[in-house]
């Protein structure tokens, strides 16, 4: 049921109760404008205007008569109605004017008012917003105070607030994103500058600002610990006035639009009071993360002020996790969970339990549901039929519901099954939209776990069994060879309830699922296992809710990873990867993750048990594209292919050597002897062992570059302080914060809108920008055309053909460049990669090639199928080109409100891609 809106926000200021006949007469009136009258269509269109409303606003939030009438305006279009949507348009911007011609002669003769905070009335000067923005616009060549001015002047009103006018700059700001994103950068300044002067009662343009974080910073953390938020260690565990001297207030320009609300809207930390005001800044806020992951240090101010410098420079930054609570009375900083269920009822609400309480703490949990027995098989002690692992797993899916992660996301939980189970044709339609809803599970994720004899069976147009898991106990945890040889042992015992069908029709099955849902998701249980280096001490039973984690999990073990990704953007210097640089940054995040470990809050003890056995991390990396960028690169080259070998290999190389020098300073993780690393199997070496296994070669060279003979002697003397170093986790959130493309992937397109519990973002590939302005081709007819394509730049013949080559979005890729570019990265990792597939084809065969591409070539698991939506840009093609019309087009969304088969790239409710 919708919430029903009971005010509209007038443009003076004053709410008045929503009246849908308005909405109706105001489109009536349109269509009589082109000599149309019809009620019924008045009334179609009207549901369709109050339908998006009530999507975006509730009884909290006030729609302003200018949101509704975009929405009136967007919908007319939509539903092909140019002639009526020109007149609206016109009919606004008519009275726009009038509005604005009142509102100049009211300025001039200063009867329009301001209401100050302290409800003061004062004469609105416009010369003191002309200051304002002028101040903070230093360093911005690209921003137009004068424009900027006309487009406040339009919509102030007489007896407006002071805060109000701060809303209207921020808006008109945010409107000029696409015009360059200097006006991000501006419009991250408005922001921060608003909780400047909420916390210190300065504005970012005063000289002292840093001073005034410094002097602040003690009276930040008490108030903190006093609200019991914060632990109380940060204060008697630091020299404070080092650590307070160490911060600096200009780091806080770094941030475009996107990464600051962000922080805004979920990171940094606000009172507990009804009006929840924030009180701490984003400097306090890497401070306090830094202090969180030192506690533990003999030095720690020293370590502290380290972690700060790489995470404030946004050299690397920790998972969502890390920075929702280091530092706090509840310091779990741990991503990504992974368990096996038991089967037995008692083993699986156990599982129930265990999940709710690490989603509870903003974890995401990958949970293997092989083991359970499938529907019919005997339940020994009341002699009855089972129903199965499906009803159980419906019941996971109400979990993932009912916890939503203490309020601040969705509990995050993913199913893996096993190809060979009873079940797994059900399994494989879980998330579909039709059939029996208690068979259904639309909330959570799913995945296939499939070993290399499948993937053989397909390609050989062989059979394939299912058995319960309770006949074929053992089958769960073999893997290699000695699994295909028990597998083909039991085909031939004429198990009960097994059954046979051809192994290309479930493979079939498996991908029309996949393209129609999004999921099941394709992994790979063999390549996970063969090439882990915790081979010795038990077995990957699933991959984690973004398939980058690989660890082994067991009924006295759930396995946890920590994540952190180094910000590749920030790593080229003169033309190159700065390696310098990288081995440092890397130093300093393998220290902040193995500190993650120690520091940690742990929910249940199965996890600490197994975190403080094996101290698994994972360092990745984002902002891929962006060095591409940097560095001239064509994504779809044989260039990037070497480009991502080889700084994949000097980010392993040094991962290493930094977990080596800490097992050499704190001691080797418990469980290391008997491990890969202790028989000197690093991951390249690996991919011997997984070619034999699976008697095939892989479809990836084994070049390396750099001289390892350095990092294996100091393995061969130290040992490891992690039994695993590296995943690439897809970064979603980090990413926006740091400003840089997530994960490492291509650009999803060049410009576009991004949805998310903020509100819309308009993010625009700058690298595009300074390109187009260097050749003197960037401006606003150019945006126009950009804007028509929906982002892409492909068929603009105007642009020169190298540029149109380097600034491909995704969609426009070959998706076996991205397997191929996943395959050189994960022969250098211990762990897995999340990889998105991009299809614009809906060719069966296509996306059958792809997938077996994919396992040929070794990968791990893949993440999402992304396929090509219809055109989500609309565009005003038969309407006349006048510049009136030009804020009709509307820009590609990302939003909950994708279609199933897209990844929700920015679900407001959702941010378990780190």
């Amino acid at each position: 049921m919708q919430i029903q809106i009971l005010h509209i926000k007038k443009r003076d200021g004053r709410e008045v109760s929503y009246d849908r006949e308005r909405i109706k007469q105001a489109i009536k009136k349109a269509f009589l404008s082109q000599g149309q009258s019809e009620d019924s269509l008045c009334d179609m269109l009207t549901l369709q205007v109050e339908r998006v409303i009530f999507s975006k606003f509730d009884g909290e939030v006030r729609p302003s008569v200018e949101q509704i009438q975009d929405i009136v305006e967007t919908i007319l279009i939509n539903n092909n109605y140019p002639q009526v949507a020109k007149h609206y348009i016109l009919y606004r911007a008519k009275h726009a004017e009038l509005r604005e011609e009142i509102t100049r002669k009211e300025i001039q003769e200063r009867k329009l008012k301001v209401v100050k905070k302290d409800g003061q009335e004062v004469p609105f000067n416009v010369e003191i917003i002309h200051d304002k923005l002028t101040q903070m616009s230093f360093g911005l060549q690209k921003v137009s105070v004068h424009e900027l001015l006309e487009s406040i002047l339009k919509t102030v009103y007489n007896g407006i607030s002071t805060s109000e006018i701060d809303t209207l700059i921020l808006n008109a700001v945010q409107n000029k994103i696409e015009e360059h994103y200097h006006y991000s950068s501006l419009a991250s300044r408005i922001l921060l500058n608003i909780v400047y002067e909420e916390v210190l009662h300065i504005s970012l343009y005063s000289p002292n600002l840093t001073d005034m974080y410094r002097h602040h910073f003690k009276q930040y953390l008490e108030k903190g610990i006093a609200s019991k938020m914060l632990n109380p260690a940060l204060r008697s565990s630091f020299d404070l006035n080092a650590l307070a001297q160490s911060l600096d207030a200009s780091r806080d320009l770094l941030f475009y639009y996107l990464g600051s609300r962000t922080l805004y809207d979920r990171y940094l930390l606000r009172e507990r009071e009804s009006k929840k005001n924030i009180f701490e800044l984003p400097q306090w806020m890497w401070m306090r993360i830094a202090m969180g992951l030192a506690l533990n240090e003999e030095k720690a101010t020293e370590w502290a002020i380290e972690f700060y410098h790489t995470l404030s420079q946004m050299y690397g930054i920790n998972s969502t996790p890390t920075l929702f609570n280091a530092g706090t009375l509840n310091p779990q900083m741990s991503s990504c969970f992974l368990n096996t269920v038991e089967d037995s009822l008692e083993g699986i609400f156990k599982t129930y339990s265990d999940n709710a309480l690490m989603c509870k703490w903003s974890g995401a949990v990958g949970t293997d549901w092989t083991p359970v027995r499938s529907k019919n098989s005997l339940i020994m002690g009341t002699n009855g039929p089972s129903q199965g692992v499906i009803p159980f797993i419906k019941i996971f899916n109400d979990c993932a519901i009912a916890v939503n992660q203490g309020g601040k996301r969705r509990g995050a939980l993913a199913a893996y099954m096993e190809p060979w189970h009873a079940d797994f044709e059900e399994f494989l339609e879980l998330r579909k939209n039709t059939g029996d809803e208690r068979r259904r599970a639309h909330d959570i994720h799913t995945a296939c776990w499939i070993p290399d004899l499948f993937m053989k069976r397909v390609r050989q147009r062989g059979t394939w069994t299912f058995f319960s898991p309770n006949k074929v106990k053992d089958l769960h945890d073999l893997y290699g060879k000695k699994f295909e040889e028990r597998y083909q042992y039991y085909e031939q015992q004429n198990i009960e309830g097994a059954r046979t069908i051809e192994a290309l029709d479930l493979w079939k099955k498996m991908l029309t699922m996949l393209y129609e849902t999004g999921h099941p998701w394709i992994t790979f249980k063999d390549p996970s296992n063969v090439r882990s280096p915790q081979d010795h001490v038990g077995v990957v039973h699933a991959s984690n809710l973004c398939t980058e984690i690989t660890l082994n999990t067991s009924k006295e073990e759930t396995a946890v990873c920590n994540l952190a990704s180094l910000n590749l953007a920030r790593m080229i210097k003169d033309g190159a990867l700065d390696e310098e640089l990288i081995g440092k940054t890397v130093s300093t995040l393998m220290r902040m993750l193995d500190n993650v470990v120690t520091n940690n809050f742990y929910t249940i003890p199965e996890t600490e048990v197994s975190n403080l056995r094996h101290r698994p991390v994972g360092l990745g990396i984002m902002g891929y594209q962006d060095a591409l960028y940097q560095l001239e690169i064509d994504f779809d080259s044989a260039e990037n292919l070497e480009f991502s070998d080889f700084s994949m290999e000097m980010i392993s190389y040094y991962v290493i050597l930094a977990s080596s020098r800490l097992a050499k300073e704190k001691g080797k993780y418990k469980s290391y002897q008997g491990s890969k690393w202790d028989r000197g199997i690093f991951p390249l070496d690996s991919l011997d062992i997984l070619e034999r296994e699976r008697g095939i070669p892989l479809l990836t060279n084994k070049k390396s570059r750099m001289d390892w003979s350095l990092v294996k002697e100091q393995v061969r003397q130290y040992g490891m302080r992690n039994s695993n170093c590296m995943a690439i986790a897809p970064t979603a959130t980090i990413a926006n914060i740091a400003g840089v493309v997530p994960c490492v992937e291509p650009i999803y397109k060049n410009i576009y809108m991004k949805e998310n519990m903020g509100g819309n973002f308009l993010v625009i590939n700058h690298y595009l920008i300074d390109t187009l302005d260097s050749i003197g081709m960037w401006n606003k007819d150019i945006l126009t055309k950009i804007k028509m394509y929906n982002g892409s730049i492909a068929e603009i013949t105007g642009i020169p053909i190298d540029i149109r080559k380097r600034f491909k979005e995704v969609f426009e890729i070959d998706p076996l460049w991205i397997i191929k570019c996943a395959a050189f990265r994960t022969k250098w990792i211990d762990q897995a990669s999340s990889t998105n597939i991009f299809l614009k084809t809906k060719s069966g065969q296509v996306l059958s090639d792809v997938y077996m591409m994919a396992w040929e070539h070794g990968l791990k698991t893949t993440y999402y199928l992304r396929s090509l939506a219809e055109s989500q840009v609309t565009k005003s093609t038969s309407v006349e080109a006048k510049p009136v019309i030009v804020k009709s087009i509307a820009l590609p969304v990302i939003s909950k409100t994708e279609e199933l088969k897209m990844c929700k790239l920015d679900d407001p409710a959702c941010e378990a891609c780190e």
